[in-house]
């Protein structure tokens, strides 16, 4: 009985390894293998940018994080910069000499004029709590008075929404419009202050509604959007008890926001249908057509090294073709530059572009309308463009596990017959070019995938 046993010990470990690997193996056996065909006639609509969102922490306090980076923010033609740590990192809020609240926003006007040069508009987190207004000092407790916390989201508002707001000296007018303001960020993590759901001393709920009270008392303010839970993630019983605090409060909810890490690329789109499963009970009717933002968004949480490899910028693209086929309104790719250490940044501190940010590039090869793409795999996925002087497809096959290489056949159909030029360009800048003859309306050319690669290709 014992030898019995002491066999049994000994070949459990490679029984488990022998199982494993067999999974594996028949994963990647019964994997589906990409043929792409795109139908040049097949019109979607214009390319959406839903896409063009970027997000800066909080990396180094007192100092212009995207002064040094605006060239390079401006190449990725961003239409929102999310902005973290307004009131603690820029001096906003102090007090005078009879104790009454003064706010500063020169600090602060300098980031959102980089932000603006970028060609972006602003998109803010409003926190952290200004000291001065901390029931005990902390950037992340509840405000002594909450007349105050509700006051100070009245005037910045009224100073970035503002009908008579004069920004870097030319932005007013449109450039004020439809700016987003966030209550709070990740409210629901220890580190940035705990706040529940459920009620007690720091209920968000009510920091909601008072901030909201606050952005109703804004006056001479162009359209702008309030909105939250901005969670760690998408929680079920942080919306619905959001949504039903709302509904019972008359509050107005412009938008609703949370945030999201995944390495698979698919997570972001189940994000979505889980949103939408939630509102479809009749009392959600209202919300169902709020615009639906991930505020921030990446492969990992935590800084991992993985994100400026290839398989970093594989995973970007991959997710952000979800994002395109799903209705987001805006995803926050997180984040913009590093601090002197690296961390997150698709920029270094000194403004060094990584493999993530030039995938970026390569996303804005994409351009007219979009047009239908089919023959998706497991691995290689794709979008599709068209205008009046090329058709684009960018490619990419992205496989954590670094192991899938394709030969990828891509075929134009419906096209006139003639002479073609088409041009491949990969990540790492190399580009190979062919001439080809319509022959019968379409034009086939097999491109070699190997793992985590990206390609453009472009036929003209």
């Amino acid at each position: 009985m014992k030898r019995r046993l002491l066999l049994f010990i000994i070949f459990l470990p490679i029984l488990f390894v022998t199982v494993f690997l067999g999974y594996q193996f028949y994963s990647r056996a019964t994997s589906i293998k990409a043929n792409i065909i795109i139908d040049t006639t097949q019109i979607a609509g214009p390319i959406p940018d839903r896409w063009k969102a970027l997000a800066q922490g909080g990396e180094e306090m007192g100092v212009r994080m995207l002064e040094n980076v605006v060239p390079q923010v401006a190449e990725l033609y961003p239409r929102y910069i999310r902005l973290d740590h307004i009131y603690d990192f820029y001096d906003v809020v102090s007090r005078d000499a009879n104790g009454q609240l003064s706010f500063n926003w020169a600090k602060l006007d300098e980031t959102v004029c980089d932000i603006y040069h970028t060609g972006a508009k602003p998109f803010f987190s409003l926190g952290y709590m200004p000291p001065t207004m901390s029931e005990n000092g902390s950037l992340i407790d509840k405000p002594k008075n909450w007349n105050e916390w509700s006051l100070l989201v009245q005037k910045t508002i009224e100073h970035y929404s503002g009908i008579n707001t004069r920004l870097c000296g030319q932005i007013y007018g449109r450039w004020l419009t439809d700016i987003y303001y966030e209550v709070w960020n990740e409210p629901d993590l220890e580190s940035f202050g705990k706040w529940s759901i459920y009620g007690g001393s720091k209920d968000y709920k009510t920091f909601y509604k008072i901030s909201v009270n606050g952005a109703n008392q804004a006056k001479d303010v162009y359209h702008f959007l309030i909105g939250g839970p901005v969670t760690t993630a998408l929680y079920k019983n942080w919306f619905q008890r959001f949504l039903d605090f709302t509904t019972e409060n008359n509050l107005r909810v412009d938008f609703l926001s949370w945030h999201h890490y995944s390495k698979n690329a698919n997570d972001f789109v189940d994000d979505m249908h889980k949103l939408n499963d939630w509102l479809s009970s009749p009392q959600y009717s209202k919300y169902r057509a709020l615009p639906k933002i991930i505020s921030e968004w990446g492969f990992d949480s935590d800084p991992n090294p993985i994100a400026d490899t290839e398989t970093g910028a594989a995973h970007t693209i991959a997710s952000i073709r979800n994002f395109i086929e799903e209705n987001f309104e805006l995803a926050f790719l997180f984040e913009i530059k590093d601090g002197p250490t690296p961390r997150w940044g698709i920029l270094r501190h000194k403004g060094e572009k990584t493999q993530r940010y030039k995938a970026l590039q390569m996303l804005n090869s994409l351009d007219g309308n979009r047009i239908k793409l089919s023959g998706e795999g497991t691995f290689v996925t794709g979008l599709a463009s068209i205008n009046s002087e090329h058709t684009s497809v960018l490619l990419v096959n992205y496989d954590l596990d670094n192991r899938n290489t394709e030969s990828v056949p891509v075929t134009f159909t419906k096209l006139f017959n003639g002479n073609y030029s088409l041009s491949i360009t990969y990540l790492d800048g190399n580009i190979i070019n062919y001439n080809f003859k319509a022959v019968s309306g379409q034009v086939t050319k097999e491109i070699l995938m190997p793992p985590n690669s990206i390609v453009s290709v472009k036929l003209k």
